[in-house]
């Protein structure tokens, strides 16, 4: 419990206090970690008022009081003290009249008189108003914080503070010993002192009597500080996982995904919980630096097991390419807009059959070699779409022959003779009656031959 005399001797203050009235008060407790600067309680209105906390006036409480007649100070400061106050501050009251409320060291001497005849502690800060809130607030906080002793072993791993639970003798103080040598600190061995800090947090320090000291069974008691140096000790530390240490069992379900997160309340702050089997042969330290990893990697917002259940749903349910990588792709490709043909252009030409390949040529005299009039035209590209390439310039028929090499139909008998010209093959040889026999794909009319060897 912190009573106004604690507080009024307390060196972690900070801040200078001097009583000046209602020392029988002494004694009463503050229970509030919050100052309370009420100024309307001036004017007879105690709505809101908690007794138990601090109460301060400050510079323009003052004023205001210095600017009433004697009568009515006293008829408002009579109702403020009769509320049984814990204790009230004056801020700033050494002050002159340029730089403060301009009525000196006591503005009115009616404070003293019903201090004392409330028997309320009256103290001076020479502070400010605000520096002199602000160390009230840090040592109360510290001073009021909810505390727990729990048994275990804190220890600091890469930063995150590892709160390791468990029976005894299951192996925390090794397994501690084991992270000091790895270049960790140990806090807290055996007893761990928890104690809540706004807004939400619990941090762990070690018994007084306890501090940096480490209990081995078969060692006894050892002194990490002397061997191993300050950089192995911590004196408090935020606790961040709690490690739940248990035997292994064949009949007991462990937790072998990690997507569902387990929590320990402690103080009324939810904390996460892992729960590790422990059994002959596994490295104990090596398991907690990974979970020390991980949790920060889930700080970070990236949650593995999650992510590795979201990407085997989508293999599952076939869906290789998640929509937000194909949407992505999409709109890349529409910036761009349409393709400029580079280097070879064959590799972004549409394929070709030989139905449309023959479709765009005209048929010429068999004495030479026909030349396409118009190459494929492929569609209009649509939004997003390669543009077709520019066709290049006609330097025989290489072009030509491998798109229809690539086609596997069987032409008519009276587009043959095309198809030899743009094969870069010879014509027939035209009969004795002076017509040309109908050439087919594999030789004369008359009985279909061995195929020629393009070999």
């Amino acid at each position: 419990m912190v009573t106004v005399r604690s507080l009024l001797l307390d060196p972690a203050l900070g801040v200078d206090l001097v009583l000046l009235a209602g020392e029988a008060g002494l004694d009463r407790p503050v229970k509030h970690a919050r100052i309370q600067k009420s100024g309307l309680a001036l004017v007879g209105h105690f709505h809101g008022i908690v007794p138990t906390r601090v109460q301060i006036l400050g510079q323009t409480e003052l004023s205001f009081l210095h600017r009433l007649g004697a009568e009515d100070r006293l008829r408002c400061l009579r109702g403020f003290f009769k509320l049984s106050l814990s204790c009230l501050i004056l801020t700033q009251a050494l002050t002159d009249s340029d730089e403060g409320s301009g009525v000196g060291v006591m503005p009115v001497p009616e404070l003293v008189q019903c201090a004392e005849e409330a028997e309320t502690p009256l103290l001076l800060s020479n502070e400010r108003s605000s520096v002199t809130i602000n160390a009230l607030h840090a040592l109360l906080d510290d001073r009021l914080a909810p505390r727990l002793r729990m048994h275990g072993v804190l220890v600091d791993v890469f930063g995150v503070g590892l709160l390791l639970v468990g029976p005894s003798a299951i192996g925390k103080s090794e397994t501690a010993l084991d992270l000091v040598m790895r270049g960790h600190r140990l806090v807290a061995d055996d007893a761990v002192e928890c104690d809540y800090r706004p807004p939400g947090m619990v941090f762990g320090a070690a018994a007084e009597l306890l501090r940096h000291h480490l209990e081995v069974r078969g060692l006894g008691i050892l002194n990490i500080k002397d061997l191993y140096g300050v950089t192995a000790i911590r004196e408090r530390k935020r606790i961040d996982v709690v490690v739940r240490l248990v035997e292994w069992s064949k009949d007991t379900e462990y937790d072998r995904l990690g997507l569902d997160d387990r929590h320990s309340v402690i103080l009324g702050v939810p904390i996460r919980e892992l729960m590790i089997p422990v059994r002959p042969g596994r490295d104990m330290a090596s398991i907690l630096e990974v979970a020390a990893r991980n949790e920060l990697l889930k700080n970070a917002g990236h949650h593995a097991a999650r992510e590795f259940f979201g990407n085997l749903e989508g293999a599952l349910l076939g869906s290789e390419v998640p929509p937000d990588h194909a949407g992505s792709v999409a709109s890349v490709a529409a910036r761009r807009g349409p393709r400029e043909s580079v280097g070879d252009e064959s590799a972004v030409l549409p394929p070709v059959t030989m139905s449309s390949a023959l479709q765009n040529t005209r048929p010429v005299a068999t004495g030479g070699n026909p030349r396409p009039t118009a190459r494929h035209q492929p569609p209009p590209p649509s939004s997003g779409a390669a543009a077709p390439a520019r066709p290049r310039p006609e330097t025989g028929s290489q072009a030509v022959v491998v798109r229809v090499e690539r086609a596997t139909p069987v032409p008519p008998e009276s587009e043959a003779g095309d198809l030899r010209g743009i094969a870069g093959l010879p014509p027939c040889a035209p009969r004795e009656g002076g017509a040309a026999p109908k050439p087919t794909a594999f030789g004369p009319s008359s009985g279909r031959g061995k195929p020629r060897n393009q070999g």
